[in-house]
């Protein structure tokens, strides 16, 4: 009996271990974090800090020296034009005004002696020239009394121009005594003084200040330094909003005005003024405090939005074997799994690339735990990948990259010349940047339509792709092709995966999916906004502003996923204007109220060690191993899988 029930208890614990092993073996519940999408406001806004000023100051200095002898006006005081506000001591000048009234006199009477002197001599001239006529004198006592009389004109002449400095001279004091009175230019309030009652000051090379008057407090201005990174986003007319420490509960209100072209270099760090607006009916704005303002780029206000974290979210391998889920194509692409990276399109499936230097095909292979398909998988819908290439082949460097035997030319013509790079990824339908290369491509990746294709099937294929096309991604591509025609460049086709401009001016333009990884880039590969064209000379333009033209409209492509049913489910959405925290949605399969996943904690992460064998798990320095094989910058010839 005692054997039998140790047998039980030894089964017992047995059981209870196995069960406790079992349960440590199952994989965690993971964690999920969401936030729902609602409605409401979102404003684009730059930063900066500046400083507050009067809209208009003028300094009230002094043109003659001496001692100030009296202040009629003081700080904060409110004046009127031509009320004196201080007065200087004019003893001084009243002395010099005094020494020259006496050097007048003095001129004006050697002028009158002078003039007695012409007198006499004219008369001296006449006798003479008498006694000459009858043969009296020598002709050389005629000559010097003519002499004489031109001698004491020339005397004269030099005393009325004695007489007239003189003159100028008392009036130069009389000025000067006028100045010491000192008097407001404008109608304005006193902000500063300088001089006390009593001081004395010097009007030699410059002017002294003795005041400093605002025109008028009611409007001032905020001078900003916005940094050269922004300063391109400024506009006249933008909407500014700003705080001060003085009144840290309101909110003041102002508009960009003056974009300044003068830079300003602190340290290496290039800023550009921007004069704002601001009204100040209350007089809560002092000149001098230091304003935290906020211009506005962009403002949307009762759209739909989400947060800018969901876009942000990448699942990873983990997560999906977690869930129990098989990696959907949308998670292969660029970014994707475990931070793969260039070898097979940046852990993704197998990418197609045409057309490299001499054309032909240059197909990756998939990293270890990518989730990629097996080798051979299509890079982009309606782009067939050119065989000739296993996997993993690395093209030889100097040896030509020629397509298939018997494949068409658009897949083994020169990239130059409008060869394609698939970026698919995988087996991504309509992934990559299609669109028009150096002339124009083939099919879903960067090439556009053959150049060996006649007129009538260009036409057709063009028709086909802009049936394809939703209405909004239509209007948005004639847009784009009229601005471009307008300004003198080529059309491109476009491509089925979002395409690049090139040389001859094409479009960037895609109706598949995007295979960017979601919320990784604010930049459009899709549908992508006209761009209005850059600033050209107006006739009647007094401003350098008044030649920019307004910004373009903020329109992007990204990815959100869903947690429905304890599974990860991706959504492709057009995106808008961000503030960072939030982001506007232009469209995609969401609506108000649905939970987008920001975060997912599943417990599986890998601990990575450093050589030295110390754990850097939760070291946010220490982020997931990039490399090795068919990882980072690997071996293995593989295109960026979009």
């Amino acid at each position: 009996m005692k054997k039998l029930i140790a047998l039980v208890i030894v089964l017992a614990l047995v059981g209870v271990g196995a069960g406790a092993y079992y349960k440590s073996r199952q994989a965690p519940e993971p964690k999920v974090t969401t936030m729902p999408v609602t409605r409401g406001d979102v404003v684009d806004a730059v930063a900066a800090t500046g400083t507050l000023q009067a809209v208009e100051t003028v300094d009230v200095g002094t043109q003659v020296s001496g001692t100030v002898q009296e202040l009629y006006a003081d700080f904060n005081s409110i004046v009127r034009k031509g009320q004196v506000i201080a007065r200087l001591d004019p003893s001084l000048i009243q002395t010099q005004i005094e020494q020259q009234e006496a050097n007048v006199t003095r001129s004006q009477a050697d002028l009158d002696r002078l003039k007695v002197n012409l007198a006499d001599a004219k008369q001296k001239y006449e006798r003479a020239k008498a006694m000459f006529d009858k043969s009296l004198i020598p002709k050389t006592d005629l000559e010097t009394a003519e002499v004489n009389v031109k001698s004491a004109d020339a005397q004269i002449k030099s005393s009325e121009a004695s007489l007239v400095q003189a003159v100028a001279s008392l009036n130069n004091q009389k000025v000067n005594l006028d100045h010491t009175v000192i008097t407001a230019p404008i109608d304005g309030i006193v902000i500063a003084r300088s001089v006390d009652q009593g001081q004395t000051v010097a009007a030699s090379m410059n002017a002294p200040t003795l005041f400093v008057l605002a025109a008028d407090l009611t409007k001032m201005q905020v001078l900003a330094n916005i940094d050269e990174a922004d300063v391109g986003r400024m506009r006249p007319g933008q909407a500014v909003t700003f705080r001060v420490d003085a009144f840290p509960t309101d909110t003041f209100t102002g508009t960009v005005q003056q974009v300044r072209l003068q830079p300003a270099v602190v340290q290496n760090v290039v800023t550009y003024s921007t004069v704002i607006a601001v009204p100040n009916g209350d007089l809560k704005l002092k000149p001098g405090m230091t304003a935290n303002v906020n211009i506005e780029v962009a403002r949307k206000s009762n759209v739909l939005r989400l947060a800018s974290a969901a876009l942000r979210f990448r699942p990873t391998e983990e997560m999906f074997q977690v869930l129990n889920q098989e990696v959907p194509p949308e998670a292969r692409g660029r970014g994707g799994l475990n931070a793969g990276g260039r070898n097979g399109g940046f852990g993704g499936g197998g990418g197609n690339r045409n057309g490299g230097t001499g054309g032909g095909n240059r197909q990756g292979e998939a990293g270890p735990g990518a989730g990629a398909p097996a080798a051979g998988a299509p890079a982009a819908a309606g782009a067939p990948a050119a065989a000739g290439a296993p996997a993993g082949q690395q093209a030889t460097a100097g040896a030509p990259r020629s397509g298939a035997p018997g494949a068409p030319p658009s897949e083994g013509r020169q990239a130059r010349a409008g060869g394609n790079e698939g970026r698919g990824g995988g087996d991504q339908p309509a992934g990559g940047r299609g669109g028009n290369g150096f002339g124009g491509g083939n099919g879903g990746g960067r090439g556009g339509f053959d150049p060996n294709m006649s007129p009538e099937d260009r036409r057709k294929a063009m028709e086909a792709r802009m049936a394809a096309m939703s209405p909004e991604e239509r209007k948005a591509f004639e847009e784009r092709r009229a601005a471009r025609q307008a300004q003198g460049g080529g059309q491109g086709a476009p491509g089925e995966g979002g395409g690049r401009g090139g040389v001859g001016g094409g479009q960037r333009q895609g109706n598949g999916q995007n295979a960017q990884a979601p919320g990784q880039r604010d930049i459009s590969r899709g549908v992508a906004a006209s761009i209005t064209p850059g600033p050209t000379h107006q006739s009647g333009a007094t401003t350098i502003d008044a030649l920019f033209g307004p910004l373009p409209v903020v329109e992007s492509r990204g990815r959100a996923w869903l947690y429905m049913d304890k599974k990860l489910k991706p959504i492709n959405l057009r995106l808008g204007v961000s503030d960072g925290t939030f982001t506007e949605i232009l469209g995609g399969e969401v609506e108000q109220g649905q939970e987008v996943v920001t975060s997912m904690v599943t417990g599986l992460e890998p601990k990575t060690t450093t050589p030295g064998g110390q754990n850097n798990a939760n070291n946010p320095l220490m982020g997931p191993q990039r490399g090795g094989p068919g990882g980072g910058r690997g071996p293995g010839g593989g295109g960026r899988g979009q």
